[in-house]
């Protein structure tokens, strides 16, 4: 059985612990595409050309422990806007998503690009100081050096960078379901989005 749910949204709007829940609670696969970006960018970091290293990503890339860091994150989304950098990733991310047994991935272009025929299409985002002030919580805890300023500068950087590039911009499937998680604890976000899964199923 194969049953696909796409999941994208700008940084720190709660889309990653949105689909982690999601793929526990139906026991679907899950693959979290931005650290695909985040392997490359960490490789580009150590000098390494980003579409060559996006066509030799390795698995063991994927499972380094020093990839959730700003600066990481600013490199991956500079890789993830070269044309060749997301070709290169496009048939790892479809193959997944085809896997029986159902998936749940989540990035910025997975219902517009990557599976545009998934069952379940969602738009995870939140305002910008929510999600800044999510993502400064998360950051502080790493480096007391981490301000709010910085980040939500940092944060409106990339999803200018994200929405304004050529290729595969972030922006929502015209058929995807928006969930706004601004005024939401992670519970009631996750249970809107198992709510929507199991309506596409015809659960219950």
């Amino acid at each position: 059985m194969q049953f696909t749910v796409a999941i994208d949204g700008p940084a720190a709007a709660g889309k990653g612990t949105i689909s982690k829940a999601v793929a526990a609670h139906f026991a679907f696969a899950h693959l979290d595409t931005g650290l695909l970006y985040r392997a490359v960018g960490r490789r580009v970091l150590a000098g390494e050309d980003a579409v060559s290293a996006a066509a030799d990503l390795a698995p063991e890339d994927l499972a380094r422990d020093d990839l959730r860091n700003a600066q990481v994150a600013q490199a991956a989304s500079k890789a993830a806007a070269l044309p060749e950098v997301r070709a290169a990733l496009v048939a790892f991310q479809r193959d997944f998503a085809a896997r029986d047994g159902g998936a749940v991935l989540d990035g910025r272009d997975i219902g517009t690009v990557i599976c545009p025929n998934a069952q379940v299409k969602l738009y995870v985002t939140a305002s910008d100081i929510v999600r800044a002030e999510r993502r400064y919580i998360e950051l502080v805890a790493r480096d007391s050096a981490t301000t709010r300023a910085g980040v939500l500068a940092d944060l409106k950087a990339r999803d200018a960078r994200d929405s304004e590039r050529a290729t595969a911009p972030l922006r929502p499937a015209p058929d995807a379901v928006v969930l706004d998680t601004s005024d939401m604890d992670i519970a009631a976000a996750v249970q809107a989005a198992i709510a929507v899964v199991e309506k596409a199923r015809g659960d219950g």
